[in-house]
């Protein structure tokens, strides 16, 4: 591909740092969504139900894709759709581990080594990624250039698919990062889980803040590909939210039995089902010559 010089390219640190993001957050999966009844032994805190693991680790796999698929474009266009949900799922869990720091395995005498060893890798990598990766941002807004035209606009129809999808999962955030303070009297204390009025399976509030930041970060890149409205752009976002959704499929498939199977777990499948649809539909018309 040549790059015209007067179109912005994707820094060198950039690409390093989302090739970096892509390694960490492809060992956090294969810890979670493998190894998801065993997150006493191979994960920084434990996680029940079975099922909030599984969600984290498709989560965390689905984004392996989107970071680095964004590391390998060249234009900071096709590329930047990655960076701000990234840099927000990260600030956001870093404050989530800052907040309930009791939970997690930092007892030596109470946990094995490789337990230890998984806990303070997160600890390091969570405290080190966000000032690095914003600090990398200002560094590329700063380069000259300016975005490639585009030339493969999405429709309008979709745009607004995205764009609402995108919003749903704000709210759907927003309300699970802070749940502890929005619904006090559903967690009684820390250690409690349960059920919120919303969401269709059990939570704690670490657990709660760890989902929320999540779908903050994905409603982030679905809200980012509306604005964008051209194909090539959100090319990444598209086969990432594609994996995202198979992941979350399967997730169900093991471990739908924690699930609460009222009207809020049909509309999370339905939901999932939606944007499913929405992904595949720019997989195929972005292909289009």
């Amino acid at each position: 591909m040549i790059i015209p010089p007067a179109v912005r390219q994707t820094s060198r640190p950039m690409r390093l740092i989302l090739y970096l993001a892509a390694g960490l957050v492809f060992v956090a999966g294969l810890q979670l969504f493998v190894f998801s009844e065993q997150t006493d032994i191979y994960f920084s805190w434990t996680i029940k139900p079975f099922l909030t693991a599984a969600f984290l680790g498709a989560g965390y796999w689905s984004s392996v894709l989107l970071e680095f698929m964004a590391a390998r474009e060249k234009v900071w266009a096709r590329s930047r759709i990655a960076v701000i949900p990234v840099l927000t799922f990260t600030t956001l869990t870093l404050i989530a581990t800052l907040l309930h720091l009791d939970k997690f395995h930092l007892d030596a005498t109470e946990f094995a080594p490789i337990t230890i060893a998984a806990t303070w890798a997160w600890m390091a990598i969570y405290g080190l990624v966000p000032p690095l990766m914003f600090g990398i941002l200002i560094y590329q807004l700063r380069k000259p250039g300016t975005d490639e035209p585009r030339t493969a606009l999405m429709p309008n129809w979709l745009v607004i698919v995205l764009g609402v999808e995108g919003g749903v999962m704000l709210l759907l955030g927003v309300l699970l990062f802070f749940a502890k303070e929005i619904f006090p009297a559903t967690f009684v204390d820390a250690n409690n889980i349960q059920l919120l009025p919303f969401w269709s399976w059990t939570l704690t509030p670490l657990t709660a803040r760890a989902v929320g930041a999540w779908l903050l970060g994905l409603g982030l890149t679905s809200i980012s590909a509306s604005f964008e409205r051209d194909f090539a752009r959100v090319r990444i976002m598209h086969l990432s939210a594609l994996l995202f959704c198979i992941l979350q499929f399967m997730a169900l498939a093991r471990y739908g039995v924690d699930m609460t199977w009222d009207v809020r777990a049909w509309g999370y499948v339905l939901f999932l089902i939606s944007i499913l649809g929405a992904n595949l539909y720019g997989i195929w018309a972005g292909q289009k010559p």
